[in-house]
C-alpha cells in the first residue's frame, strides 16, 4: 500500500493519526497541495476528485475518502479497535464522526476556504472552480463556535467522546479543534470539559503527526 498525504492539510492528518494508532507501516507519498500537485494529470488519473488523503492498495485500486480509508484499515488491522468492537459501538463512533465532520470540520473549512486568498477559485475541493462567498466566512465561524459549545457539553463527565475509549471520533474532533486555529478560533476558558479532553488527546504520540 501507499498513503498519499500532505502534511499541512487537516484531512490527511486524520488518517496519519489513525495509521499511527494502529502501528501500521505504510509508505507515504507527499502531494504538494501548495503547488497544486493534486491537479497534475498523473494524480488526477488516480483520483479524479483531486483530493488528499488517498490510499493505494496493493492491487492498484485507490480509496479517496478519509472515512473509507480508515474503515478499510480497521477491517484488515482490527487491533486496537478505533471504530468499535461490536455493531453498537461502531454505530456510535460513526454517528459521532459524521456529526463532528458536518458540524465542526466543515464549518471551519467553510470559513477558512472562503477567506484565504490562496483559495480564490477553489472555495470547494476538487477540479471544478467555485468562487469564494464572503458571507460564508462568518457563518462558518458561528457554526464552529456552536460546535465547540456542543462538544464541551457532551464531554461533561466523559474522558473520551464515545465508548469510554479513544476512537476515530476523538481523532476527527482533535483535528477539527486544531484546524479551527486557522480561523482564529480556540477553546474558550469556560469550555473546561473541552479543554481537559483536548489536553488528554493532544498528549498522544499520534497527535504530534
Amino acid at each position: 500500500m501507499k498513503f498519499y498525504d500532505y502534511h499541512r492539510a487537516p484531512s490527511p492528518r486524520r488518517v496519519r493519526m489513525f495509521i499511527s494508532e494502529k502501528g501500521i507501516d505504510i509508505p507515504v507519498v507527499e502531494v504538494d497541495l501548495r503547488h497544486q500537485a493534486q491537479f497534475n494529470k498523473e494524480y488526477q488519473d488516480k483520483n479524479p476528485r483531486c483530493t488528499v488523503p488517498m490510499l493505494e492498495l496493493d492491487d492498484g485500486e485507490y480509496i479517496h475518502d478519509t472515512l473509507a480509508i480508515c474503515d478499510y484499515l480497521e477491517s484488515i488491522y482490527p487491533e486496537p479497535p478505533l471504530i468499535g468492537r461490536d455493531a453498537k459501538q461502531r454505530a456510535r463512533v460513526l454517528m459521532w464522526y459524521q456529526r463532528i465532520v458536518d458540524d465542526g470540520f466543515m464549518a471551519v473549512s467553510e470559513s477558512f476556504r472562503n477567506f484565504v486568498k490562496g483559495y480564490r477559485g477553489h472555495a470547494l475541493t476538487g477540479p471544478v472552480s467555485y468562487d469564494q462567498i464572503p458571507e460564508l466566512v462568518e457563518r462558518g465561524r458561528r457554526r464552529a463556535e456552536r460546535f465547540f459549545e456542543d462538544l464541551d457539553g457532551h464531554l461533561n463527565g466523559r474522558e473520551y467522546i464515545v465508548n469510554n475509549t479513544f476512537t476515530l471520533a476523538d481523532i476527527a474532533a482533535l483535528v477539527t479543534v486544531d484546524f479551527a486555529k486557522a480561523i482564529k478560533l480556540d477553546i474558550q476558558g469556560r469550555q473546561s470539559n473541552l479543554k481537559k479532553w483536548h489536553e488528554l488527546v493532544s498528549a498522544r504520540p499520534s497527535a504530534q503527526l
